[in-house]
This record gives structure tokens, C-alpha cells and sequence, in this order.
């Protein structure tokens, strides 16, 4: 057989994989490929925050100076090969935090909302508790909008303090997760 042949069972690493169907094997091909093709069409921003391997970084590089179809999809291919190699459910769990049609999407923009709120409020006790666990945030900043938010709040007005909060709070999303 041919040294690249995927099926061969020589490139198998245990007798489970070698149990397995050509169609499975080919399913979770796919499904690597796939999960590489978001990471090929997440911004720059987003990538960074995901652990991947200097390899697999330079795969999406190379996909994103590539022009022609076919060559995009055998890079692809290439990149579905080195996802093998990767820690793909922590890759996952990051991507999902991108993806607004997944579940970790949701609950994190309920827990921004949800912080949003107890700062608006409860005002200086929740704001304590907030600088607290997040050291990392401008406390100064922080402050006036919050400030803002309440006023537009008791004066039934709405200039977007609250959104501009809120845009605050996601900024420093990535201290409150850690």
C-alpha cells in the first residue's frame, strides 16, 4: 500500500483504531478538518487566545495567503493531518467561546449581563466584589461607567452607558475567566 494511504494498517497506533471503520476514520478526519476550517476563519484576536501549535499556527497562515479553491482545500487537509497531533478539546472549548450559536457563548454573555447588572444595582458592594476577584480592571473607569449607567437608569434616559459597560466588561472577559 502507499505510505500516505490513511487506511493502511500500518499508521495505526493501537488495535482499537485498526477496529475501526473506514468511514469512521474518515468521519473524524472530516470533523478535525472542519474544526480547522473555523480556526482558518476566526480573527487574528481570537486565534491567539486558542492553544495551538506553532505548526498548526503557521497551516492557518499559509491557508490565509493561499488564493486558489483546490489548494485551500488540500491545505485544509493539512490541517485536519497536524490537528491529529493537538489537544482538540480544549481547541473546541475555546472556539466555542467565539461561536454565538453555542451554549459557552450564551453562558458567558449571561455572566457579563448577569455582573452588569449587580454593579448597576447594587452599586459600591458589588463593584468591591468585582475589583476583587479582577484586579486586572481600570477601578477608576470602571467606576464612571457604572456611575453613568445608574444615572441614565434613575433618569429613565438611555445615552448606552449600560452598553458601554457592558463592551468594558467584555473587554476584560479573559481576567475574569482565569
Amino acid at each position: 500500500m502507499n505510505n500516505n494511504d490513511p487506511f493502511d494498517s500500518g499508521n495505526f497506533d493501537s488495535e482499537e483504531e485498526f477496529e475501526k471503520s473506514r468511514t469512521q476514520i474518515k468521519k473524524e478526519m472530516e470533523a478535525l478538518q472542519d474544526v480547522g476550517k473555523v480556526l482558518c476563519e476566526m480573527k487574528k484576536e481570537q486565534l491567539t487566545q486558542v492553544p495551538i501549535s506553532e505548526e498548526l499556527a503557521e497551516g492557518i497562515k499559509t491557508y490565509h495567503r493561499i488564493t486558489s479553491r483546490e489548494a485551500r482545500r488540500r491545505q485544509l487537509q493539512y490541517i485536519g493531518k497536524v490537528m491529529r497531533s493537538e489537544n482538540v478539546a480544549e481547541i473546541q472549548a475555546v472556539v466555542d467561546r467565539f461561536d454565538s450559536s453555542s451554549e459557552i457563548y450564551a453562558k458567558r454573555l449571561h455572566m457579563l449581563e448577569a455582573w452588569r447588572e449587580r454593579l448597576i444595582t447594587e452599586g459600591n458592594s458589588a463593584l468591591t466584589e468585582f475589583v476583587e476577584k479582577h484586579p486586572m480592571v481600570n477601578v477608576q473607569n470602571l467606576r464612571q461607567l457604572v456611575r453613568n449607567a445608574v444615572k441614565d437608569r434613575k433618569n429613565d434616559k438611555n445615552t448606552g452607558a449600560a452598553k458601554k459597560l457592558f463592551r468594558h466588561l467584555k473587554e476584560h472577559e479573559n481576567d475574569m475567566l482565569n
